[in-house]
C-alpha cells in the first residue's frame, strides 16, 4: 500500500511540476489542520482554499484528510504525501537559488587561457579578486601562446584568452589591457653588454633566437619587421615557443632575440635586458572572447577585469 502512495506522489509531482502553489496549500493545511488558519496564513479566503485541496485529493485519487466538524486529520496518505511535498519545494527553491547564482555568475566553470606576460602583474590580481567574489566559480588556466589560444577560443575550449593582438577576426572581441617595450636580451658577456641602449643596426649580424610562426601569431613579425626597418633580415638560427626557454637559450651563448621588458621577471642568469634605441614598438596584451559566447561567469569575470584596470590605470 505504501509503495502505491509513494508511486502515486511521484507521478503527480511530475505532472504538476508547475503547480507548485498546490504542494505550499496543502502543506499550510497539514500544518495547521484547520482550513481557516492556513487560509489566513496564505493571505486568501477559506472556500477556494478548500476547493484546491479537493481538486488535489482527486488528482492523486486518494484522500489527504479525514474532515469532521470538529477536527482536521492528515490521513496515512497525506503523511506520506507531506514529507514528499516539503521535499520537492525544498528542492524547488533550491533550482531557483542554484539557476539565479548562475544568471549572477556566481557559480559555473570559467577556462583561461594566458600568455607568459599577463603573469606579470596582471593576471594575478584580476584572478584574487574573482576567486574572492566568486569562490565557488572553478577556474581552469592553461598558459598557451597566442595561435593555439585563438584556435580554442573558436572551438570555445577556451572561454576567454589573454594573448597578444592583432587578432584580425571578427568573430572574436578583444580588449588591450597593457601595452610594454620590446628589449634586447643578451648574453651576459656579449659585446653589446656594456651599452645602456642598443641601437637594432648592431644586431644584423647576430644570431637569432626567435618563436615559431606557427605559435607566437604575430611576435615574430614584429621582431621581423623592427630587423627590416634597421636595415636586416635577422638570421634566425634556433626558434622556441616560451620566453623561459628563449632566455635559457640566449645565456647558452645560442644567440640574442627580442623580448618583452615584462621578461626580466625570469630573473634568468647569465643574460642582460638592453632598451632597443629609436625604437617605439610595443608588444600589446589583450582580452579576447567569441562574441557568441553568453556565459554569465564570462560576463562577470569581464566586469572583473575592466574594474581593476581601472583602478590600477
Amino acid at each position: 500500500m505504501m509503495s502505491n502512495i509513494l508511486i502515486v506522489i511521484n507521478l503527480y509531482t511530475k505532472s504538476m511540476s508547475m503547480e507548485l502553489r498546490h504542494l505550499r496549500y496543502f502543506i499550510a493545511v497539514a500544518e495547521e489542520l484547520h482550513f481557516g488558519r492556513a487560509a489566513a496564513r496564505l493571505h486568501m479566503a477559506q472556500p477556494p482554499l478548500s476547493h484546491q485541496i479537493r481538486q488535489l485529493e482527486e488528482e492523486l485519487s486518494v484522500p489527504l484528510f479525514h474532515r469532521t466538524k470538529r477536527r482536521v486529520q492528515l490521513t496515512d496518505a497525506g503523511q506520506v504525501f507531506l514529507d514528499e511535498a516539503r521535499r520537492t519545494l525544498t528542492q524547488a527553491q533550491h533550482a531557483i537559488r542554484a539557476a539565479q547564482r548562475a544568471h549572477r555568475g556566481e557559480i559555473g566553470r570559467l577556462v583561461v587561457g594566458f600568455v607568459y606576460e599577463a603573469t606579470v602583474g596582471i593576471l594575478p590580481d584580476m584572478l584574487r579578486v574573482f576567486r574572492e567574489r566568486f569562490p565557488e566559480v572553478e577556474l581552469a588556466l592553461h598558459e598557451m601562446t597566442t595561435a593555439p589560444q585563438l584556435k580554442d577560443l573558436h572551438t570555445r575550449r577556451l572561454d576567454v584568452g589573454f594573448l597578444h593582438p592583432p587578432l584580425d577576426d571578427d568573430t572574436l572581441k578583444c580588449e588591450i589591457l597593457h601595452r610594454a617595450p620590446l628589449v634586447a636580451i643578451l648574453p651576459q658577456h656579449h659585446d653589446l653588454a656594456s651599452r645602456k641602449r642598443i641601437p637594432m643596426q648592431l644586431l644584423a649580424c647576430e644570431p637569432f633566437i626567435l618563436q615559431p610562426y606557427t605559435r607566437a601569431y604575430g611576435a615574430r613579425d614584429q621582431v621581423v619587421r623592427m630587423c627590416q626597418s634597421a636595415g636586416f633580415v635577422p638570421d634566425v638560427v634556433q626558434e622556441a615557443m616560451q620566453i623561459v626557454t628563449i632566455a635559457s637559450l640566449v645565456a647558452a651563448g645560442i644567440g640574442v632575440s627580442i623580448v618583452p621588458i615584462s621578461a626580466q621577471t625570469l630573473r634568468a642568469q647569465g643574460v642582460v635586458y638592453r632598451p632597443i634605441r629609436d625604437q617605439t614598438v610595443m608588444r600589446d596584451l589583450a582580452i579576447a572572447w567569441h562574441c557568441d559566447n553568453r556565459s554569465s561567469v564570462l560576463k562577470a569575470f569581464l566586469e572583473v577585469v575592466r574594474e581593476r584596470q581601472a583602478q590600477n590605470g
